[in-house]
């Protein structure tokens, strides 16, 4: 990385060209789709979270068009209307940024926050955006718990606390106590993985209703 840690913000830029390629593709984007947000993404939700969720990266059609993370594609269905059981939120999703939902007691963030080609950033990329991360935990005075959603997201996670992945291995519904905090972990809500129920809806609610109980407690 070019930076220290500490020099970074909480989000980055939106015209961020910390990582080339993902530059590339978004400069290509911005011509397809002149319309679009096709830029970093930043954070949604409360600034007194004690709850951050945590994914991937913006969705090529999802965020990375709506400027609002997990929003306007499948994934964003299933984590949106499970936050809104869980009483994370108020209003009603709809698929766009100005639908007027509101998080209440959390914050969602992607571990990139630039889309990858493919949805599928590289190595270096994952280290690079890995101190935006960092700087947004830190940036939460009241959080609690964070809920990463897949493998790179909770791998990036554990290397930002410091931790060691082979002493923190992901798994679906993995609980790590770092702290103060409490690492959860889960499938991606990605339409893939509910296609082919590695992931449920069931399975999915028990990782927020412990998160919503790690909160309350």
């Amino acid at each position: 990385m070019t930076n220290a840690m500490a020099d970074y913000p909480p989000e980055a830029p939106k015209d961020c060209a910390l990582c080339p390629r993902l530059r590339r593709f978004i400069v290509d984007q911005q011509v397809k789709e002149p319309s679009w947000n096709n830029g970093a993404v930043t954070r949604f939700g409360d600034a007194a979270a004690k709850l951050l969720i945590i994914g991937l990266a913006p969705g090529l059609t999802g965020a990375n068009r709506t400027g609002r993370p997990f929003t306007g594609d499948w994934a964003g269905d299933l984590l949106y209307g499970t936050l809104a059981k869980f009483g994370f939120s108020n209003g009603t999703y709809d698929r766009h940024p100005d639908d007027g939902l509101t998080l209440k007691e959390a914050m969602i963030t992607n571990a990139v926050r630039c889309v990858p080609p493919q949805n599928k950033p590289v190595g270096a990329e994952i280290n690079q955006c890995r101190p935006f991360l960092k700087s947004r935990i830190e940036a939460l005075p009241n959080i609690k718990v964070l809920v990463c959603l897949g493998k790179i997201s909770h791998d990036s996670t554990v290397r930002t606390l410091g931790l060691r992945l082979k002493d923190h291995p992901f798994g679906h519904g993995t609980e790590y106590q770092v702290g103060d905090m409490t690492l959860l972990s889960s499938y991606h809500c990605s339409r893939y993985n509910t296609n082919t129920r590695r992931l449920t809806e069931a399975m999915f609610d028990a990782v927020f209703q412990r998160a919503r109980a790690l909160v309350e407690g």
